[in-house]
């Protein structure tokens, strides 16, 4: 089956192998993407607030830096406080990064958010998060594939399991989002209410880690369309400015963009740059308009400067309400808790990439 202009207009999600042209189907709507990711959850004991101490949401970033020099530093993506225990422990959860802490290390840690140092404690240990059900996707109003109806119709093990296959998230106007990797094996299906010869198909997903919920609504904004306006992000915390940026960057980094031609002067709009994800947006924004991509850290800031990303040097770059950025952004830390100037890093990887940076 192959989706036409009629089936994007009405369908957001489509489900495809790995051959070319191989479809198993198109939906509307899909289940089970959103929830509480596996988090992995620390107990610091003998924790010693620094300054206001950790927040409900402790940030985007945390470092755990060790006392032993000779280890590197562990991250805990969108961190969270679950309190101070009556022992004076602190509980805090996040997202593991590939690492995690070092293996066989419970000694002394410092805590930070990347802006300030939250926190020590003596020793801490991992809480064993209780055992989950396997996650699963249903795919409801499923428009179903040649393909698709045959395995149903054998319904062997083998049949079922579809193997590598990429489930494509797109927009109102057929336009790809971003996709996901998954390896499903199909554990049910049933007549759909959405209309005739559609299904419900459930779909046992392994290690999909789902987004979480507070995502849910920013989704459904890119969802409509990307935003015809700049700084539709503005209003959001540094959390969602966050996932906002994710959506951004995974949306521009599968399109393909326009060519400029160089000696182009660009202008940024720098009122709501008051933490990192908004400093990416509003670069993104200023190079390719509202929900543009231009660079999520130095690294990729660089790789933009010197790639496909619709920039050609030199250039120049009005940078509008500047000292907001350089207020928010040049008392930084490192991982390992070193400070440094995100701003001046900033400014110096735009010159070096042939933009001239004239700040007002």
């Amino acid at each position: 089956m192959h989706e036409d202009q009629t089936a994007h207009d009405s369908a957001l999600y489509t489900l495809i192998g790995t051959e070319p042209g191989h479809v198993w189907g198109v939906c509307p709507v899909v289940e089970g993407l959103f929830g509480e990711p596996q988090r992995g959850t620390y107990e610091m004991f003998d924790w010693v607030a620094q300054g206001s101490g950790v927040p409900a949401w402790a940030g985007r970033r945390v470092w755990l830096v060790p006392d032993d020099t000779s280890l590197d530093a562990w991250l805990l993506e969108d961190a969270e406080s679950l309190g101070q225990r009556p022992s004076g422990s602190l509980v805090l959860t996040g997202l593991d990064d590939y690492e995690g802490p070092p293996e066989g290390y419970s000694g002394r840690v410092r805590v930070h958010n990347g802006h300030r140092w939250l926190g020590s404690c003596r020793e801490f240990s991992r809480i064993l998060a209780p055992e989950r059900r396997p996650p699963r996707l249903v795919l409801r109003g499923l428009r179903q594939s040649d393909q698709l109806r045959q395995a149903l119709a054998k319904g062997t093990r083998k049949a079922l399991d579809l193997g590598e296959v990429c489930l494509e998230f797109r927009d109102r106007q057929g336009d790809l989002l971003t996709d996901r990797s998954l390896w499903p094996t199909i554990s049910g299906w049933q007549q759909s209410s959405c209309g005739a010869d559609l299904i419900d198909l459930t779909l046992d997903v392994g290690t999909f880690e789902p987004d979480p919920e507070y995502a849910r609504p920013l989704w459904a904004r890119w969802l409509g369309g990307p935003p015809d306006t700049l700084n539709a992000w503005a209003g959001l915390d540094t959390r969602r400015r966050g996932a906002w940026h994710d959506l951004v960057r995974e949306r521009g980094c599968r399109q393909s963009h326009r060519v400029r031609p160089a000696r182009r002067t660009y202008r940024l709009d720098g009122r709501y740059v008051t933490d990192e994800p908004a400093l990416y947006l509003a670069l993104g924004e200023a190079v390719n308009g509202p929900g543009g991509y231009f660079g999520g850290c130095l690294a990729a800031l660089d790789d933009c400067l010197r790639g496909t990303f619709g920039y050609t040097a030199p250039a120049t770059l009005i940078w509008q309400d500047s000292a907001t950025a350089r207020t928010h952004l040049s008392q930084m830390l490192t991982p390992d808790g070193e400070p440094y100037d995100l701003f001046t890093l900033v400014l110096e990887t735009l010159a070096a990439g042939g933009m001239t940076v004239i700040p007002s």
